[in-house]
C-alpha cells in the first residue's frame, strides 16, 4: 500500500502516510525502513518549513521494479516498459494490430508481448504486470472485451496473465487515458472531469466525484455512438448518424482521400496509398503547417465534436473538459470550431462553468493510463513482495 501510494503522490512523509492509513508514525516508520532496505523507497529530503520541525520525506525508487504499458487502438498497439515514474526504460514496440475482424490479433497480441518482456533490459521478476488500454465494451471486474480479442467468452485478463506470467488488467482506452489525465495530467486530482479521446474514434472517460464512473453495467461513455450526424452514415456500430461516423479521426482520413483524388490542393503526398495511421498523423502536422485542405478538414470535424460536447456539458455540467489521445495534437486548432459549436448549441451559463483544456500527455495518455492501472491493482496483486 506505501508502494502504491508513493507512485501516486511522488513524496510523503511519515505522519501523512500515518493520516492516510490509520497507523501508528512507528509502525509507518518501521514499514519505511524495510522498503528503504529492499531498494523499493529512499528518503527524498525535507519538506518545506511551515514553522516547526521539517519532516523527512520519502518516495518510491524509480527502478525499483518496472510496469509493461500497452496502447491499444483499432489499427495498431504499443507496449513500452515504464519505471515507477512512468518514464520509459526501453524503446517502445509498435505493431500493425487491425482489432476489427481479426480472430488472430489475441495471438498476435500474446507472441509480441512475450518477445518484448524477453528482450526488455529488465529481469521478468522485476516487471510488476501489464497494464493494457484497449478500444470496445470492456468489463473491468471479469476481464472481457465484448468487442474485440475474443476469447471465447472467458476472462481475457486471466487469460493473458497465464501466457505471460504477470498479472494483467484490462480496461477501455477512453477510460484510462481520463484516469492519466486525472493522476499525473492536466486535470491532476480534479473530481469531475470529462476527458476526450480524439482518435479512430471519439471516446470519453468520465471522472464523477474522483471516480472512473462506469454506467450501471461498466460501458458508460460511448460519446462515439450518439446520433449526431444529419447525412445517415452508417457507422462501424451499425447504427446511422454517429459522432464516429462524422468526426473520428478515421473520418477525417477517408474525407482526404477524397478530396485529394477530386483534385484539392493540398502539401499531403500519396495520402491515398497511404496507410490509414500514417495518414492521420500526417493529417494533423499538415494542418499545423498550415495546409488549408488539413485544417479545412479539422475545422469541420472540431465543430461537429463541439456539438456533442453541448450535449454532454448539458447532461453532466463538467467541471473541465480535456482534449487527450492521439487528436490533441491537433487540439490548438480544432479548439476554435469546437467554442464556435459550443457558442451556437450550448446554454451560455453552463459553457462558461466549463474550462476547455488540451492535454499535455496527448498521445502518451493511454500507455500512462495502462501503468495506472496496473497500480491500482498492486497491493491486490502483490499481497506479499519478495525483493528480486
Amino acid at each position: 500500500m506505501i508502494i502504491k501510494r508513493l507512485y501516486f503522490d511522488k513524496a510523503m512523509s511519515c505522519a501523512e502516510l500515518s493520516d492516510l492509513f490509520d497507523k501508528s508514525i512507528p509502525s509507518i516508520a518501521k514499514a519505511i525502513n524495510e522498503l528503504i532496505d529492499e531498494g523499493f523507497v529512499v528518503e527524498q529530503g525535507y519538506a518545506p518549513s511551515s514553522g516547526g520541525r521539517r519532516p523527512l520525506l520519502y518516495s518510491i525508487k524509480p527502478d525499483a521494479m518496472y510496469i509493461l504499458a500497452i496502447a491499444m487502438d483499432q489499427l495498431s498497439t504499443r507496449i513500452q516498459l515504464l519505471d515507477l515514474f512512468n518514464h520509459p526504460v526501453a524503446e517502445a514496440l509498435s505493431i500493425d494490430l487491425k482489432l476489427p475482424n481479426n480472430p488472430e490479433a489475441l495471438g498476435i497480441l500474446v507472441r509480441n508481448i512475450n518477445q518484448y518482456i524477453s528482450k526488455a533490459p529488465a529481469s521478468k521478476n522485476k516487471i510488476a504486470g501489464i497494464g493494457i488500454g484497449m478500444p470496445g465494451f470492456v468489463n473491468v471486474l471479469e476481464g472481457i472485451n465484448y468487442t474485440y480479442l475474443d476469447n471465447g467468452g472467458k476472462s481475457l485478463s486471466q487469460y493473458l496473465t497465464e501466457e505471460t506470467g504477470l498479472p494483467t488488467h484490462i480496461d477501455n482506452d477512453s477510460s484510462l487515458i481520463a484516469l492519466a489525465e486525472q493522476k499525473f495530467g492536466i486535470a491532476k486530482s480534479q473530481k469531475d472531469v470529462m476527458v476526450i479521446n480524439l482518435g479512430w474514434g471519439i471516446g470519453l472517460g468520465m471522472i464523477v466525484k474522483g471516480e472512473i464512473y462506469r454506467g450501471h453495467n461498466g460501458l458508460a461513455g460511448e460519446l462515439s455512438h450518439i446520433p449526431l450526424s444529419d447525412d445517415d452514415t452508417l457507422c462501424a456500430c451499425g447504427k446511422r448518424g454517429c459522432l464516429e461516423s462524422a468526426a473520428s479521426m478515421l473520418v477525417v482520413s477517408e474525407k482526404a482521400i477524397e478530396g485529394i483524388r477530386s483534385g484539392r490542393v493540398t502539401s499531403l503526398k500519396n495520402a491515398d496509398t497511404s496507410p490509414t495511421k500514417a495518414l492521420g498523423d500526417a493529417i494533423m502536422e499538415a494542418a499545423a503547417n498550415g495546409d488549408q485542405f488539413a485544417i479545412e478538414l479539422l475545422t469541420d470535424a472540431g465543430y461537429k465534436i463541439g456539438k456533442a460536447l453541448a450535449i454532454l456539458i448539458h447532461i453532466m455540467n463538467p467541471k473541465t473538459i480535456v482534449l487527450s489521445g492521439r487528436g490533441a495534437r491537433a487540439g490548438k486548432i480544432l479548439m476554435a470550431p469546437i467554442q464556435q459549436s459550443l457558442h451556437k448549441y450550448c446554454i451560455p451559463r453552463l459553457a462558461e462553468s466549463t474550462e476547455l483544456l488540451i492535454s499535455d500527455l496527448g498521445f502518451d495518455a493511454e500507455l500512462i493510463g495502462a501503468a495506472v492501472l496496473m497500480m491500482e491493482n498492486f497491493d491486490k496483486d502483490h499481497k506479499v513482495l519478495v525483493h528480486a
